[in-house]
């Protein structure tokens, strides 16, 4: 059984005012685990869950693409919480080859959606290593939805089986030029799944987006819209 996600202080067990963000550092197995979160500038209608690309190759929650995503969840009126993987920034542990990392995306997911109004909708959001961190936490999480950014999911499920389809609606962001991933190797592994997640096919992004960022946004928009309405 995983142990109880607790914060640093009671003052960071609630979301902040609305309108306003809060760093923490929150308690997880491994650990503390450094935390940004964020509040819409209305009541949030649900909360979203970033998880940042590669900790070995410089990720961390401050990457652009996840940056993005978190800043179109709030522009929709969702919480966006994002987190270091350990031994990023003030996140205390090593790199688990995404063990440690889906255990830390649960907790955190689980402490955000008790913090949200009942009901509302938890979504997962990841870019590249993120992605597949994100996937395999929705296993537990059962999220209202799933974002999928330059998703490397060819190079890891090479090692491990393919998690489960998350069963909640799944859109996938993909450069047919993405000089880190593969395109093609994202694709086969996405033709396993029934049903396959939407695929959105763009050109010229590259791996990182650089000054494509509105992509990443209305890509993500769709994606929530879709989640409140499932």
């Amino acid at each position: 059984m995983m142990a109880p996600m607790s914060s640093e202080s009671a003052a960071e067990d609630v979301l902040p005012a609305a309108g306003q963000s809060r760093a923490g550092l929150l308690r997880g197995a491994a650990g503390r685990i450094e935390t940004l979160l964020a509040s819409p500038a209305g009541a949030p209608r649900g909360g979203v869950l970033v998880c940042h690309p590669h900790p070995l190759y410089g990720g961390a929650l401050s990457n652009k693409v996840t940056y993005s995503l978190a800043s179109t969840a709030l522009k929709a009126g969702f919480a966006a919480l994002r987190f270091n993987f350990r031994g990023v920034g003030k996140s205390e542990g090593r790199h688990d080859e995404g063990r440690g990392e889906t255990e830390d995306a649960v907790l955190l997911g689980e402490w955000l959606r008790a913090r949200l109004p009942a009901g509302a909708p938890l979504v997962l959001a990841g870019f590249s290593f993120g992605s597949f961190i994100a996937l395999k936490a929705s296993l537990q999480l059962r999220p209202a939805g799933l974002m999928s950014v330059a998703p490397p999911f060819g190079k890891y499920f090479g090692g491990e089986p393919a998690p489960p389809h998350p069963g909640c609606p799944w859109r996938v962001l993909h450069s047919r030029d993405d000089e880190v991933v593969a395109y093609d190797g994202t694709l086969v592994e996405l033709q396993r799944y029934v049903p396959m997640p939407e695929l959105i096919t763009v050109d010229g992004c590259g791996h990182f987006f650089h000054g494509r960022l509105d992509e990443v946004q209305s890509a993500f928009s769709g994606l929530i819209g879709q989640a409140v309405a499932s």
